[in-house]
């Protein structure tokens, strides 16, 4: 990998500031350089569809409640974070109530208010706009504005996640809007603010140039303390090598959310830190259900017996991912160890799809009559390891009789919207290399409802199952942690039985940091919260 990163510095040589080694002497000291793999589409806080985005959202505008490293929630626009001791939530668990600070402040002077706070929720709710989730926002009854640092979020039924979903740190977090900009507007999909958005966050965005670099600089009125980095330049690297070969010659202080095999690589580097964290996040293969072979749950459980994940996570992941048993990793409270985890054994996914129709040809490839059992089998461009790894399992899948064909594409069209015409959120595969970041509370109604299919939820694969939303309703009706861990026990044996996705590992984020970098702590579910206190030496 040395090699090849010479190489690719020799073929940048026209287009960065070399790639001789900078060192900490010579980087620019007022502005940190961050680097990330996934061209955002949009950058309105309720519009993103993907983890860049949601991390550059966390920049420039705010929540209510955030997470800090430690896996609390803390606040961000509101004074204290609701529960039932301080009567932030009401007995009944049906009222909400949220205090904000007083000197927050939109980036163009205007105060932020409780009516900032009802216009996105209704902004949300607005099905206009191209929202990837309603969840949590869709049990809103109505939201109340007393006066202007107060509001009351009445609820349609009790919602046990609602304080870390609902402008908070969710699978699909959204953050507040300016109502004086943006009430009058029809709908929030193609309008200038979502190139250059006002927000009250740390940073201010002061230009995007596409497909090369979204430029902030910081927001000095910010109510949480003037940031101590005055600039930010994120700098957009699709092709994972090139990104590595940036870090490494010292024009890159942060490579953002890296695969483990750049982060093996780069640990070589005495100028470099790696930085692992634990989070809410699973690698796995996604069937799309709707697909007439994939709506047999034995033919989804045999491709997933057919998959070796000890063999993947040995050959990809370099010690920093362990083997998944369903959605919910060690992160979680709702995480549930005494699941088994599920054998490699092809020769009973063979038997599986003998018995489901499914034969051996002369030519290696199983039909049922005339009809083959092959899928299109898609995953995100730009990293090396991924197409192994996607290569790999395709083997893996031919060595029982599966063909697949291998489509690659951009991630922000593989995790666009379906207004948009995203490949995962519209349907049009029949295996996916998936990866999910979840929220801070284990609710994962957004992924497994059967009224989550996109554009609803986040419920890519299209499955529905009475039992799930039986015991998904029954998980979020209580506030109770060993009534709803229980009940989410009980959704992982389900999703491990009916295998909507083969869920192979738990890897956990990675970053690559230049020893100059200080104060960066991700929470494993965003970067930004303590933005303001990052610093440079």
């Amino acid at each position: 990998m040395k090699l090849f990163a010479l190489a690719t510095c020799i073929a940048l040589t026209f287009l960065v500031t070399g790639c001789s080694k900078i060192g900490t002497s010579s980087a620019p000291p007022n502005t940190l350089r961050i680097g990330v793999q996934i061209t955002p589409n949009s950058l309105n806080p309720i519009l993103a569809s993907n983890t860049i985005e949601t991390f550059i959202d966390g920049l420039f505008s705010s929540e209510l409640v955030t997470l800090n490293d430690h896996g609390k929630e803390v606040p961000d626009l509101a004074t204290t974070v609701p529960s039932l001791k301080n009567g932030g939530i009401s007995h009944d668990g049906l009222r909400i109530t949220y205090h904000l600070r007083k000197n927050a402040r939109w980036q163009d002077g205007v105060p932020v208010t409780s009516h900032d706070v009802a216009f996105t929720w209704r902004a949300i709710m607005n099905n206009a706009n191209n929202v990837v989730s309603h969840t949590g926002y869709d049990q809103v009854d109505r939201v109340r504005t007393p006066d202007a640092h107060t509001v009351v979020f009445v609820l349609k039924r009790p919602f046990a996640p609602f304080v870390q979903t609902v402008f908070s740190e969710s699978d699909s977090p959204m953050r507040i809007l300016p109502a004086h900009l943006l009430a009058s507007k029809p709908n929030l999909n193609h309008i200038a603010f979502n190139s250059k958005p006002i927000g009250s966050g740390p940073y201010q965005v002061v230009r995007w140039i596409r497909g090369d670099r979204i430029e902030l600089v910081a927001n000095a009125a910010y109510y949480r303390g003037k940031p101590k980095i005055p600039k930010i330049i994120i700098r957009i690297i699709p092709n994972a090598s090139t990104l590595e070969a940036e870090t490494r010659a010292g024009n890159i202080d942060i490579a953002h959310e890296i695969s483990t095999t750049t982060a093996h690589d780069l640990s070589s580097d005495a100028d470099v830190r790696i930085l692992h964290v634990e989070a809410p996040e699973y690698y796995g293969i996604a069937f799309n259900t709707t697909h007439p072979a994939l709506r047999h749950r034995s033919v989804r459980r045999a491709l997933a017996l057919a998959i070796d994940s000890h063999a993947l996570i040995a050959k990809f992941f370099h010690g920093y991912g362990t083997q998944a048993r369903a959605d919910l990793s060690p992160f979680s409270w709702g995480y549930d160890p005494s699941l088994p985890r599920r054998p490699f054994d092809p020769a009973l996914a063979g038997r599986l799809l003998d018995a489901a129709g499914w034969h051996m040809g002369a030519d290696g490839i199983r039909r049922k009559g005339t009809t083959p059992l092959d899928f299109v089998f898609v995953y995100g461009q730009g990293s090396t390891a991924a197409q192994d790894l996607v290569v790999t399992v395709a083997s893996m899948l031919r060595a029982i009789g599966v063909k697949t064909e291998l489509k690659s594409y951009d991630y922000s069209l593989l995790y666009a919207t379906i207004q948009e015409n995203g490949i995962l959120n519209g349907g049009k595969f029949d295996l996916a290399y998936y990866a999910w970041v979840s929220g801070s509370d284990p609710d994962n109604s957004s992924a497994f409802r059967c009224d989550a299919i996109p554009p609803a939820g986040n419920n890519v694969w299209r499955y529905c199952s009475p039992e799930i939303d039986k015991a998904e309703n029954a998980a979020l009706a209580t506030y109770s942690h060993a009534l709803r861990k229980r009940a989410y026990a009980k959704i992982e044996a389900l999703l491990m039985q009916d295998v909507p996705l083969d869920f192979f590992a738990y890897p956990g984020l990675t970053y690559a940091l230049t020893r100059r970098v200080h104060g960066f702590a991700p929470n494993g579910v965003s970067e930004g919260w303590n933005a303001q206190d990052w610093s440079l030496s």
